[in-house]
């Protein structure tokens, strides 16, 4: 019998509920998508899929040795369990989502999920393998109340797809609903900046736990997406870890532990307002930039298609493909991801990670077709490139960006 991994199959779900929200905006003459924001927003899920194929075992090892060693009670799965289970998650949620805006070492993690200036569902894609650790430690609590570990698992992949369908601004007030469950008009206020909403509306899929403790706002003004100081850049490596360099840099330049330790664990709002731009100056060099051209896009689109293709069939056969063959995958796309966000930016040295995506393709076919036609030809490929290296990457510069280098 075949072991697929069906989670394979909610890619295609999630790219379908995609483009069905853009036919809808389209339809309905609103401007929800734009390109680079929805780009950019794509390549942090892919990232983050593609690494759970290999953390997310590592995850229920975590809540199987804790209930095996040192549970409390041992809860056995019956409904009243289930319906506990539930309102249990939905809690610790609601805690730990709370504190990643409160507590700066979380917020360098769940940060990326506010960057996007646009609201779609796109946007529910910006989670990242960091988010997904600090959350299982916060849900450790439920194998130590003695869940078994199948039943959290479980509840958590019914639980995730929840928030999805609320990232959305295709969709109005919900009556009733609206009383006790987190609607997409609960959630636009969340990822708002405006300062009436600033850490408002925690919930993930019940918003009972805000209206209990004060963190609840209605959507009564129109919402501005994106953090109170944007980002203004689509750098896949920037987007991840400029937060981490903004608190490593405060952490060094803080005076004794005391300060040290507000700088870990206090409040974002702590943190020097012009650290970041001076970390900008020194990593992203802003250079000037033109408008994307039709080219540009479709070329990104290809890289983002191939992209999710590849994530796909290494979601899907996860049982079968050799792990150094996996390894080459998640190298391919992650390069393939720093590329369409160099792209994005115009930078001029994108053409190196082209080389190194082709010396990637190379080396893989040398390792996995080990005949000497392949060897022959792979060579004269890499050393042909190699040698017109200088000469390629101007090509490429007025091919992609119409100008030289």
């Amino acid at each position: 019998m075949l072991q697929l991994n069906w989670i394979a199959f909610s890619i295609a779900g999630f790219l379908f509920f995609i483009g069905l929200e853009y036919l809808i905006s389209r339809r309905t003459g609103k401007n929800y998508f734009q390109f680079a924001e929805s780009v950019a927003n794509l390549n942090i899920g892919i990232a983050e899929r593609l690494l759970d194929i290999f953390v997310t075992g590592l995850f229920y090892f975590f809540f199987d040795y804790l209930y095996r060693h040192y549970a409390i009670w041992q809860i056995e799965p019956k409904w009243y369990t289930w319906v506990l289970l539930f309102l249990a998650t939905d809690f610790i949620w609601y805690w730990y989502h709370r504190l990643a805006h409160e507590v700066n070492i979380l917020w360098a993690a769940h940060v990326v999920h506010h960057q996007s200036e646009d609201f779609n569902y796109t946007v529910s894609a910006r989670i990242t393998v960091f988010q997904a650790a600090a959350r299982s430690l916060f849900w450790a609590i439920l194998p130590l109340a003695g869940f078994p570990p199948g039943m959290i698992t479980a509840l958590l992949l019914v639980h995730g797809l929840y928030p999805f369908f609320i990232h959305t601004q295709t969709i109005g007030r919900l009556g009733v609903l609206e009383y006790f469950l987190v609607t997409p008009s609960h959630h636009r206020v969340h990822h708002s900046s405006n300062e009436k909403y600033l850490d408002k509306n925690y919930g993930d899929v019940l918003i009972i736990w805000d209206k209990m403790f004060g963190t609840f706002v209605k959507e009564d003004e129109p919402c501005v997406y994106g953090l109170t100081t944007p980002l203004k850049s689509h750098s896949f490596l920037w987007q991840q870890f400029h937060f981490m360099l903004e608190l490593a840099t405060a952490f060094r330049r803080a005076k004794g532990w005391r300060a040290r330790w507000k700088v870990i664990f206090g409040k974002p709002d702590d943190i020097d307002p012009e650290i970041r731009g001076q970390l900008e100056d020194v990593w992203l060099r802003k250079t000037h930039s033109r408008p994307q051209t039709l080219l540009q896009r479709i070329y990104i689109l290809v890289q983002t298609a191939i992209s999710i293709a590849l994530l796909f069939v290494a979601t899907l056969l996860e049982a079968y493909i050799p792990v150094g063959l996996n390894v080459f995958i998640v190298l391919f796309i992650l390069l393939s991801l720093v590329n369409t966000g160099a792209i994005l930016e115009q930078k001029k040295w994108v053409f190196y990670l082209e080389y190194a995506r082709m010396m990637l393709i190379a080396g893989t076919f040398l390792i996995y077709f080990p005949h000497l036609y392949v060897f022959a030809s792979v060579l004269l490929f890499a050393g042909l490139v190699t040698y017109y290296f200088s000469r390629i990457e101007k090509t490429f510069h007025r091919w992609l960006y119409q100008r030289y280098r």
